[in-house]
């Protein structure tokens, strides 16, 4: 059984790489990222669609390294068209499903995955979760997004990965640990740090801080929030078991 992942780095692809799952990472760019994950599903044995990696928090409760799991329906909603959230698609809660063995290529919620994640994941948090097509930076967008939504995460693949999911009918869920709190504003570095493939862009990080040297405390609490998100986004696919 086949488990199809989007994700956007190419470090958070290989914390999650493992037998039996094919990652993809999008490095932004959601067209190439679309188009791989749909070329992974015609290929023939995928059974169900998750969106794995880090993300920032719109909750103001979730700190960084929190695990986050989208209890969602891969049936897109568009944004309210407040803010940020014109750029944005909101996944809903859905029913459950039956158990995972009884999930089949036509299972249409993510029910049984969400419950599936959740019961080996115990400490994490259950809620809806936002597909951003660009970065939400700002602690003011990540507010206003927060108030016209009440999601309390946001991502630059889930809305992606879902698309795909609800396309070809697979269950689909969100396994997501936090990178930055919904009170911190990522320094412009940040923004332009991801390659289109899903590298770091060491140069144009260090180009931005040589512009502007005073965002380098922002851009150090990043890295250290970021480096947290990581090592528990390792902790929680590795307390996952091999068969879902």
């Amino acid at each position: 059984m086949t488990l199809l992942v989007a994700c956007g780095l190419q470090r958070e692809a290989a914390i999650i790489a493992r037998p039996g799952w094919v990652v993809v990472a999008g490095g932004g760019d959601a067209a190439r990222l679309e188009r791989e994950l749909e070329a992974a599903v015609e290929r023939g044995g995928v059974r169900a669609v998750l969106s794995c990696g880090v993300a920032g928090a719109l909750d103001p409760a979730l700190r960084a390294g929190d695990v986050v799991v989208g209890e969602l329906s891969p049936t897109l909603h568009p944004g309210e068209g407040r803010g940020p959230a014109e750029t944005c698609e909101v996944f809903e809660h859905s029913a459950p499903l039956p158990p995972p063995s009884q999930l089949g290529p036509g299972s249409r919620r993510g029910g049984a995955l969400v419950e599936w994640l959740a019961d080996h994941l115990p400490d994490a948090h259950r809620g809806t979760v936002v597909g951003a097509d660009a970065i939400i930076a700002s602690a003011a967008e990540k507010a206003a997004l927060y108030a016209s939504t009440r999601a309390i995460a946001v991502d630059m693949e889930s809305h992606i990965a879902a698309r795909v999911a609800e396309r070809h009918s697979l269950p689909f869920a969100i396994l997501r640990t936090i990178s930055d709190t919904a009170d911190h504003a990522l320094p412009p570095a940040a923004l332009v740090g991801m390659k289109p493939d899903g590298g770091v862009a060491l140069g144009a990080v260090l180009t931005s801080l040589a512009r502007n040297p005073a965002q380098l405390p922002a851009l150090i609490r990043t890295g250290r929030d970021a480096g947290t998100a990581f090592a528990a986004l390792r902790r929680a696919v590795e307390g996952l078991p091999q068969d879902f």
